[in-house]
This record gives C-alpha cells, structure tokens and sequence, in this order.
C-alpha cells in the first residue's frame, strides 16, 4: 500500500464523518443560532468576545494540536506498527474524539461557558465538581511534565545529517533559538493588535512571514543558546509561570494565531510530502501484540500511547476554558468542535508519515520530536532545496515545539485557576500561589528525573488524559439523559474509554510500585500513588453518576440549565 492511498483513504474518511456523523449529532443537540450564545450575552471585552470563526478555528486549533497527536502516535508506531496506529487514529477521531471535543464546546456553551467541572457539579453534586476539578489538576500536571521534558530534548539534540556537515551549527540550538524568537515576536503582535488596534488582514500579512524570519534567524544564532536538557526543561517551566500570568491578549491569543498557521504549513507540507516525496514504507504494517515492559500490550496502551491523535481529555478544558467563551453562533461550534478534532487525527497521520519512511536502525536513540522535524524538513526541502536544509529541519522541530508552548502555557494558566476556584483564594496572590503549586511536581521531576524519563511519564499522562475524556463523556452522558435526549453517541465512546484507561492506569500502578520496591527511586513511587489517586477519582465520580441516574429527576429537552 502506497502512503498517497492510505492518506487518500484517511482523508475520505474525516470528510464523510464532518458531513455525515458531525451534521447527525447538532441535528441531536439541536443547534440554534437564535439561542444567545455567552460570548454574546457577556461580551466583556476581555474573557468572552464574540469571535470570527476562522480566527477562533486557528487559536483553537493550535492550543489542541500539540505534541500529544504527534509524540503519541510516533512512539506507538515504532511499537505496534502503523496499521492498528492508523486504524485507531481513523476510527477514534471520528467516533469518540471529535464527539467529545463537540459535546464538550456545546454543554459548556449551554452552561454559560462554564468549565466541564461547573458543569460536573450542576448535575453530579458539589463534592463530584471537587472531585473533578482535582482530577483534572493531576492530569494537567502530568500534560506539563511529559511535554516540558520531551520539549527540552529537543531543545540539545542533535540531527544525525546536520551534525556530520562541516558548519558551525547545533541544530538543538538552532530549534530553541527559533522557538524563543518566535515567542518574542506572538508578543509583540499582541501589543501591536492591542495599542496600535491594526486590522487583522494586516497582521496576518506582517507577522505570519515573519515566523520563517524566526526559523532563518534560528539557524543563524544556533550556538546562542545551548544548555543541558535539565537547564532547559526547568527554564521551561519558568516559562510556564509568566506565561499562564499575563493577559490572554499578550500572549495566549495573539501565539495561538500564529501557531494555527505554522500548523496549517507543517500540514501542507505533509501533504506535499506524501503526494509528491516519492517515499515508500519502511516500517512494517504490524509488529506485536506485545512489545514488552511495563507498557508492551497492544491493548491497552496503543490507545493510551497515541492520547491526543484519537482522544484527549484536554481539549475538554480547552472548549470549556476558552473557546466557549469566544462562539458567536451555536452554528460555529460544529467546524470549531467537531472540524478542530478531525484536523488533529490528520496531523497525526503527517506525524505517522514521518516515522513511516524511516528504517528501523535509522530511528535508534532519536527523540519523537527529532523525527518528526526531520520528516517535516525532508518534505520542505523539496520546496526549498537540499541546500536549505539546515532552515528546512529547523523549521520542523520549531513547529513541534510550537505546539507544545501552546499546550504548556494554557495547562499551567487552567491548573491555577483550578487552584483559585477549589481554595477560593483570587486576589493576584493567590494566582501566583496556584501556579507555582502547579509546576511545584513538574520541577521535582525534571530536577530529580533522569535523562530520557519523558518515557516514564508519557504513558501515565496518555491514560489520565483520556480518562479525563471519559468523565467528561460521563458527566455530557448525564447532562443528555436528564433532558430526555439520545445518550448512546456519547455513552458508548465513554465506556469503551474508561475500561480501557482504567485497566492502563492499574497495570501502570503495579508496574511502578513493582520497580520502585526494586530500587527504581521516588519517581516510580509518585507515579504509583498518582495512578491510585486517578483511578479512586474517577471511580467515585462513576458512582456518584449512577447515584444521579437512579434517583434523579429529568427535564424536556427544551429546558435551560440552571
């Protein structure tokens, strides 16, 4: 099979589903443009704004895109193979992925644009909202710690084809150098937009060529700044404090735009890539139902491994935190929603590609996001030439790095405002407080951690992350069922999604106290207590819902919340 068939297929297949499966569910739901949204209804300037969809569709795009649809299904490809990779990206995307991310955008856009955990507390109680929102402050930390750590080695390593070239180049440095100067330059398009008040069309126009100045400017100060991985992953979360404090229009909004079109590049070029490459496959179809180790099994930790290329729990927070702010029509949520989702299972696939075409001995020692710029970069250097490849590999690990700045900023900024809302202390005091707690665990592992532990951690975040898809499924499930209206889209995908990320979370538990009582050291050990504390979270939070079905009232579907 050639890699231009197996994309034409995925594509097909993401098309039909928007068309077909997208258009049954808002039939469900029923969508109404006459219904005032709460961007509308608020429009405070700040929070909620009414917002362009195609604007909204790229920030949205962007703070759900990050390494988890890219690192997740690279790793899982090297152990499996691509084929029950690309099957499940296939069919999870549009069965449960894009139906949790949709539901998700449209109950809180019905609930106010409130949190899903307001949303828990409406329908399941006050102390399952509390339970919600403590689940949801673990997972965050864990979205920090793997992406942090995974971010910084991309930071010092080194590509094999660019290291053996007779120039004064570092290619990690290179990436880190281009990474920082284009958060330099989403700051300073947030203060143009902001105290200039220019026209969209014309910061698109200035700004969105200017990120390739950043990439060109990378390779052109690569030794700048060149430190370990552990210097750079602590500087990282520093990073993550400042960022989550500044007002959204500094940095959040004005990078997430960005991002969106270093996004929509990156998948153009995979597309030219898979089309016009000539490439052939060079891994197998499948390899193992068990690749060993505490995380070998084909199932479950395929579907945990891949996370956010199928399923993320994530973009729940996202929809939830902010885009539901920013809908100015319920007619928006389904491309923004539904469409955003699919988008992520399509940079999956790229993301697939660029391990595909790679032999086996020729990936040993190479970090998810090394291979994924190096793939990105072959497929530019068919634009730009072999002799700009230094800038055509830089250019694909800086859009990796892209999309995990996006993701660890908006998690450390939502883990405080968990914080804030759980001690109601928020006052700017308190603010600080939530996010220096938040990135107090980050700190410990990347501090104490070995080099490479982003393994140790990744599989954890994957589970706890699609567990918290699950609860949210639950708690949509609940919210459906209470107004008389079909559960099974939703039902289904979230039974399937707790068994399989509860059975994880228990093999993780005994694998970590099981290399923690050999002598593996207090990472293990924390890893097993976070995976006990998951799994009794959600548990609580599964009773608590069949609590409410057995002795609850139900309203017409009309009704609006409370």
């Amino acid at each position: 099979m050639s890699l231009a068939l197996i994309a034409v297929v995925f594509l097909s297949l993401i098309v039909v589903a928007y068309r077909l499966y997208g258009s049954w569910i808002a039939r469900q739901v029923r969508l109404d443009d006459s219904r005032e949204t709460p961007a509308r209804a608020i429009n405070d300037g700040v929070d909620f704004v009414p917002t362009n969809p195609f604007y909204l569709f790229g920030q949205h795009f962007a703070a759900i895109a990050a390494a988890g649809p890219i690192a997740g299904p690279i790793i899982a490809c090297q152990a499996f193979g691509w084929l029950p990779c690309l099957l499940w990206i296939g069919l999870g995307v549009v069965l449960i992925g894009a139906v949790h991310d949709f539901m998700a955008l449209t109950a809180s856009v019905r609930h106010g644009a409130r949190s899903i955990a307001d949303v828990t507390r409406e329908h399941l109680g006050a102390r399952a909202g509390v339970a919600m929102m403590a689940f949801i402050w673990l997972a965050l930390v864990y979205v920090i710690v793997a992406f942090a750590d995974i971010t910084a080695g991309s930071f010092v390593g080194g590509v094999e084809e660019l290291e053996s070239a007779k120039v004064a180049f570092h290619p990690g440095g290179a990436v880190a150098a281009a990474s920082i100067f284009y958060l330099l330059l989403a700051v300073i398009m947030g203060l143009v937009e902001r105290f200039l008040r220019a026209p969209l069309w014309l910061l698109t126009v200035i700004f969105v060529p200017a990120t390739f100045l950043a990439v060109w400017l990378g390779t052109r100060f690569s030794t700048l700044l060149v430190m370990d991985a552990k210097m750079w992953a602590l500087l990282i979360l520093a990073y993550c404090c400042v960022a989550s404090m500044v007002p959204v229009w500094a940095l959040l909004q004005p990078r997430g735009y960005l991002g969106g079109f270093v996004l929509y590049f990156a998948l153009a070029l995979g597309v030219i890539g898979i089309f016009f490459g000539g490439y052939e496959i060079k891994q197998p179809a499948f390899k193992t139902f068990d690749a060993g180790g505490m995380t070998g099994l084909l199932y479950p930790f395929l579907f945990v491994t891949i996370a956010c290329g199928a399923c993320s729990g994530f973009h729940g927070l996202v929809c939830s935190g902010t885009t539901s702010k920013q809908i100015d029509r319920e007619s928006h949520i389904k491309p923004v929603g539904y469409g955003g989702m699919l988008a992520e299972g399509f940079v999956a696939l790229i993301a697939i590609v660029t391990v595909m075409i790679v032999a086996q001995k020729d990936l040993t020692g190479l970090k998810p996001g090394t291979i994924y710029g190096n793939g990105i970069g072959d497929f530019m250097t068919l634009l730009v030439g072999e002799e700009h490849r230094n800038f055509a590999i830089t250019f694909g690990a800086m859009a990796f790095s892209t999309f995990v700045f996006d993701t660890l900023d908006v998690s450390t900024r939502l883990g405080r405002y968990i914080l804030q809302e759980l001690t109601g202390w928020q006052s700017q005091l308190g603010a600080w407080a939530g996010t220096i707690l938040t990135v107090a665990m980050p700190v410990y592992f990347v501090a104490f951690a070995p080099s490479g532990s982003w393994v140790k951690f990744w599989t954890l975040f994957g589970a706890s992350n699609q567990l918290l898809a699950a609860l949210t499924l639950l708690v949509i499930s609940i919210w459906l069922y209470q107004r008389r209206q079909r559960i099974a889209f939703t039902l289904i995908p979230m039974a399937f999604v707790l068994v399989t990320t509860l059975y994880a979370l228990a093999r993780l538990t005994v694998g970590n106290f099981e290399a923690a009582r050999s002598g593996g050291g207090g990472i293990e050990m924390v890893n097993s207590i976070t995976s006990v504390a998951l799994i009794a979270l959600a548990l609580y939070l599964v009773v608590r819902a069949i609590a409410v079905v057995r002795g609850g009232t139900r309203v017409p579907a009309d009704a609006s919340p409370a």
